[in-house]
């Protein structure tokens, strides 16, 4: 008998595809086999190690297809390491992050991937996987574009936002998507119209408002939907399949929703900031709203509609995380009087697999929809499945094994992201995860911290799985 036989016994198994009641076999840090309770082929499995998950939910670990480790920002860094940031993950259920390589304006692709393979090298929980962040669009990044999907970079982000930092022209960003339609790299989007916005930012400042809430005034709806048009046709002119991130505003989703039922490849990504808070934690008293900034900004409440209902009819496809925490001490006080200079994001990578389990009691999506739009539709957009994303032979052995009666208060006491405060602190939420494995290793045993810096490893990527 090999010593790395693992059964999970009397759970419900939950993927995209279906519900069953079944026993789940790992060996070698794969899916073995599934087969029903009490079956004669369950019944004749033998193993090492035996997990009892008879009333819970057995579900494939949570792809985060959008992170922010150690994100260098306006004069300071994401807080949490690779380290730290992925066992937060494990934490909540998560077993692979899609984290964003920058590259440097003015240097090459090469030195920005190096550097963020460095970071993360021997410092992971669990897996990881890299998107390339393109600041600056020329002939030879376009050619290193080609080098980067053979190893495995599959998907590039540019940014109609951050104008002198991240920011690219329309010009720019055509030649990037006809380079992603040749060589089959996913443009991924963050659309808003940065120029417009900086205007807006700069009259803001000048009439003496510098509160955290004026974050959210300046970056107008009307110009991330602008931002999502102009993006989508672009896209139709290279003939490129395009995907917009951190949807957040209504008018977006129509133009994402619009461009859909004309059978383009359009995809969007939604956060779970968006589905559960407002502009009114950006209007909190003092200088709390600060802790909410972040791009997109948060929306009135009455966008979280449109956003549950572009999940149910698949006009939104994934909700990831944007995790990117900035300590609310030290680093958001960076913009004390001017809120410009409050760094951009929010801590969020424990928090998503709980979150929406709540959707599911709260009667937003079903439960297959939760695993869909957390773990098999992320690992399919970007080259993941089936190694990840679900529960089948053959598949890495991500597994959770989730109660879905627990209840939990979460809370700054008692997270384990490397930030200073809970962007949902106080809030109860039905569900918690029990026990977690990575690649058939338990890195959540019942609640307790297994895991170790350097199981997780790098995953190369296949090109988008999902057009």
């Amino acid at each position: 008998m090999s010593s790395n036989r693992t059964l999970i016994r009397g759970g419900l198994v939950v993927t995209a595809a279906d519900e069953v009641h079944a026993d789940v076999l790992v060996e070698d840090g794969r899916i073995a086999a599934l087969a029903a309770h009490g079956s004669a082929a369950a019944g004749a499995w033998t193993a090492d190690r035996t997990i009892d998950a008879t009333g819970k939910y057995v579900i494939p670990g949570g792809v985060d297809a959008h992170t922010h480790m150690e994100l260098p920002f306006g004069g300071t860094s994401a807080s949490d390491t690779f380290e730290t940031g992925t066992r937060a993950a494990a934490w909540g259920g998560t077993t692979t992050i899609v984290d964003f390589a920058v590259q440097s304006t003015g240097r090459a692709l090469r030195e920005g991937l190096d550097a963020w393979y460095a970071k993360a090298d021997g410092k992971c929980a669990v897996d990881y996987a890299f998107h390339m962040i393109l600041s600056d669009v020329n002939d030879g990044t376009l050619k290193e574009m080609d080098l980067l999907v053979e190893e495995g970079i599959t998907s590039f982000k540019l940014f109609m936002a951050y104008p002198g930092v991240f920011y690219s022209d329309d010009g720019q960003i055509l030649r990037a998507m006809q380079r992603g339609a040749a060589n089959g790299g996913l443009i991924m989007m963050h659309a808003e119209n940065g120029i417009a916005i900086d205007v807006l930012v700069e009259q803001a400042l000048a009439r003496g408002e510098t509160d955290p809430r004026y974050h959210g005034e300046v970056r107008k709806a009307l110009l991330e939907a602008e931002a999502t048009h102009r993006a989508i046709q672009l896209s139709r002119v290279a003939g490129a399949p395009l995907y917009v991130v951190h949807v957040s505003a209504e008018e977006a989703v129509a133009e994402l929703a619009a461009a859909r039922d004309k059978g383009l490849p359009v995809f969007g990504e939604t956060c779970p900031q968006y589905l559960f808070l407002s502009t009114d934690n950006l209007a909190e008293p003092g200088f709390e709203g600060a802790k909410y900034v972040c791009s997109t900004p948060l929306r009135p409440r009455e966008h979280q509609a449109a956003l549950w209902r572009g999940l149910r009819t698949n006009d939104l496809q994934v909700v990831s995380t944007d995790h990117c925490p900035f300590c609310f001490k030290g680093q958001k006080e960076l913009g004390r009087g001017d809120f410009s200079k409050i760094p951009n994001g929010l801590p969020g990578v424990e928090n998503r697999m709980d979150l929406l389990h709540q959707a599911v009691v709260d009667g937003h999506i079903s439960r297959r929809r939760w695993i869909e739009i957390a773990c098999a539709t992320p690992a399919r957009m970007f080259g993941l499945y089936p190694q990840k994303g679900t529960i089948a032979p053959g598949s890495d052995a991500d597994v959770v094994v989730y109660d879905p009666q627990a209840e939990q208060v979460l809370s700054a006491s008692t997270h384990h992201m490397n930030v200073d405060y809970s962007a949902y602190e106080g809030r109860r939420v039905t569900g918690r995860v029990e026990t977690v494995l990575s690649r058939g290793e338990v890195v959540i045993d019942a609640g307790e911290y297994t895991g170790r810096a350097g199981h997780g490893v790098f995953v190369p990527r296949a090109t988008c799985q999902y057009l």
